[in-house]
């Protein structure tokens, strides 16, 4: 996590900003309807998000945040806390409240990680970190779960899987009020539970938003070439364009997954892994990160690493 943090510590203050007067209130945002009252910290963190105010940037004065939204200034305080808190903001005497350094925000904190999904402008670098994060831990978690999951955790992974074939045969890529993202993210996070581990669980629902952003601007990125495709999978879309996906190529993508979910079920912890891996490699070849697959840095796989206590519930 250190890693992951100090990477993106580097990414430049241009790299959020969009040129925004300093201090001002984003045009955007409008005042809420007479009777209704805006949530300011969802305000303040969408500005941030997207780049109207820049990293080291002084947002507006309490007294103008009180009079922009119609609140008490005690109502201001509470919500620019609420930042603080998770390391967006930071108040200084006699200096204002500045937007902080990347590399203190709380990026899997679970309401962070939501506004990031939510508002971030589209950050090459950002996506590569959270891509490589997946590359390293995705297949280490895939053996943990060929030990650990049980019978519950095959249906989830399995329900998952079949909710991503039954969402191709439809026009919007919907199945029983779900998308096929919605069943791509729903497929890893069900291995990362089927590993049994408390931390790597916890992990895979902060980090939850950040994936389905990856799935959905790779998807967006291959629209626009009259092909939809998702972080893991590709399928081709009746939109005509230059580029179009074959059966065999869809055949492809989801016989990865299903290489996956079967390794698991056989309790086979490196077939697994590599499974795991081979489904990254697509997802690397889909987002134009090729080069993060061709060695990838991945946890180290051993048997003595895999071989843990059994938990209650596993299967033999």
């Amino acid at each position: 996590m250190t890693n992951l943090l100090e990477a993106m510590s580097d990414i430049s203050a241009s790299e959020w900003d969009i040129g925004m007067t300093a201090g001002s209130i984003p045009s955007d945002n409008p005042t809420p309807p007479r009777g209704e009252r805006a949530d300011i910290a969802e305000v303040l963190a969408e500005a941030i998000f997207s780049g109207d105010y820049a990293i080291g940037e002084t947002i507006p004065r309490e007294v103008d945040l009180c009079a922009r939204f119609g609140v008490s200034r005690s109502t201001v305080r509470s919500a620019l806390q609420k930042l603080v808190n998770v390391g967006l903001l930071v108040r200084v005497s006699g200096q204002g409240t500045r937007v902080c350094e990347l590399a203190t925000w709380h990026l899997l904190d679970p309401q962070v990680s939501a506004w990031m999904a939510r508002y971030a402008q589209p950050n090459p670098r950002l996506q590569r970190e959270v891509f490589a994060f997946r590359l390293a831990v995705e297949p280490f978690v895939a053996g943990l779960a060929a030990r650990h999951a049980t019978a519950a955790d095959l249906l989830a992974i399995e329900t998952a899987y079949e909710g991503m074939i039954n969402a191709l045969t439809q026009p919007d890529l919907r199945w029983q009020g779900r998308s096929h993202d919605d069943y791509d993210v729903a497929f890893h996070e069900a291995i990362f539970a089927a590993s049994h581990n408390l931390i790597w669980a916890q992990i895979s629902h902060v980090l939850k938003p950040a994936i389905a952003l990856i799935v959905e601007r790779s998807n967006s990125r291959a629209t626009t070439h009259g092909a939809v495709i998702s972080g893991d999978t590709a399928e081709s879309t009746a939109t005509p364009g230059p580029v179009t996906h074959s059966a065999p190529q869809l055949d492809d993508s989801m016989a990865r997954h299903f290489r996956m979910m079967e390794a698991i079920r056989l309790r086979q912890p490196e077939t697994a892994a590599e499974a795991a891996l081979s489904v990254l490699e697509r997802t690397g070849r889909d987002l134009g990160m090729e080069d993060l697959t061709r060695q990838p840095f991945s946890i180290v796989l051993s048997h003595d690493t895999l071989a843990t206590t059994r938990h209650p519930g596993d299967l033999p």
